[in-house]
């Protein structure tokens, strides 16, 4: 798997030291009386709280989590305040993620992907065909494995809270509809800086082409590529430079909210409660959101001239990447058994 950058960690690190000296970071005050209405202790420390992610204000993701942070608040009678970052103003995921290790921001809502970038066994949720349909994706995400991801990376830094869902990826295209994984022969096909992502592309026979999201749009545009792989959502932005959108579904990678090791540890009991169960109720919420946003983007993307290619070949995507499984089960073990039981849980 690929190491993250250490200059890039450098930087955040040297950032950590300037907000710490200028009274930044995590956000823990001096303790203070809180009332009963949310269940806090007489006397807690307040915590202001910094979350980011890379999307808009508009998006589904951020309405939910302002929504939560709302409901955060109320419940703990103003001891915890989160205050959300978009639009990537604090930098990518993977630059997220080194900024909570380094003690310059309390939480990020990132991809598992991501994540796997940190600790290979966030990598057996990135798995092609891992999860059988969308009620196998919420019983494992819901359920004990999930949990078990979560603490994972306690020793470096940070800790899942819950999940979000983000549908299942799919191929996108300019030109040509993918409904065998021949069909991807001699396409460059976007993909994210996620090696188990570049392995699917070149076990389905295409070439995959790592880029950010911000590039896609004028890299379809000019030809650079000839295709990407994600959510459906993705049209929202991508409609005017693609022509079909093909269901092979060949993952559900969902985002993660992610929370600093040392913020959580310094939190109550009491206010730990409060913050998983407002996190569970908006992960349970947000699914209804998320399925009304897809359907709002399929909508307009069909006023768009997007064709969409339903008649897809699953199981030849299936064999495909048996190799896949094949090559975990060999080069690692730890992931290769969570992949086996996410899969015993479909059954």
């Amino acid at each position: 798997m690929r190491l993250r950058n250490y200059a890039m960690m450098a930087l955040a690190v040297t950032g950590a030291m300037m907000l710490t000296a200028c009274g930044g970071g995590s956000g823990t005050a001096s303790s203070q009386t809180a009332g009963g209405n949310g269940g806090t202790s007489a006397s807690e420390q307040t915590f202001n709280l910094k979350l980011s992610h890379g999307l808009a204000e508009d998006h589904a993701v951020h309405i939910q989590m302002t929504a939560w942070a709302a409901a955060v608040k109320e419940k703990s009678n103003g001891t915890i305040n989160i205050k959300i970052l978009p639009n990537g103003q604090l930098g990518s995921e993977a630059d997220n993620v080194s900024s909570i290790q380094a003690g310059a921001l309390d939480m990020a809502k990132v991809s598992a992907s991501t994540l796997g970038n940190f600790n290979e066994a966030w990598n057996a949720l990135s798995v092609p065909y891992v999860f059988n349909d969308k009620n196998h994706y919420y019983k494992v995400m819901d359920g004990e494995i999930a949990g078990e991801l979560y603490n994972i990376t306690e020793g470096d830094g940070f800790i899942g809270l819950t999940w979000l869902d983000s549908g299942s990826r799919s191929f996108y295209t300019a030109n040509t509809p993918i409904r065998v994984p021949a069909d991807l022969k001699g396409l460059k096909i976007r993909t994210m800086d996620s090696q188990i992502a570049i392995d699917m592309m070149n076990a389905l026979g295409g070439s995959a082409t790592v880029m950010s999201y911000s590039e896609i749009y004028t890299g379809l545009q000019q030809g650079v590529i000839d295709g990407a792989e994600n959510n459906i959502t993705a049209l929202r932005d991508h409609s005017d430079v693609t022509k079909y959108y093909c269901y092979d579904e060949h993952t559900r990678i969902p985002d993660v909210i992610v929370i600093s090791t040392k913020v959580w540890n310094q939190m109550s009991d009491s206010q730990k409660n409060i913050m998983k169960e407002t996190a569970a109720a908006a992960t349970d919420e947000y699914k209804t959101r998320w399925a009304d946003f897809e359907n709002e983007v399929k909508t307009a993307a069909e006023g768009n001239g997007i064709t969409f290619v339903e008649d897809v070949d699953t199981a030849a995507f299936q064999e495909a990447c048996q190799s896949i499984y094949d090559g975990l089960k060999t080069s690692n073990a730890e992931v290769y058994a969570i992949v086996e039981k996410i899969q015993a849980a479909g059954k």
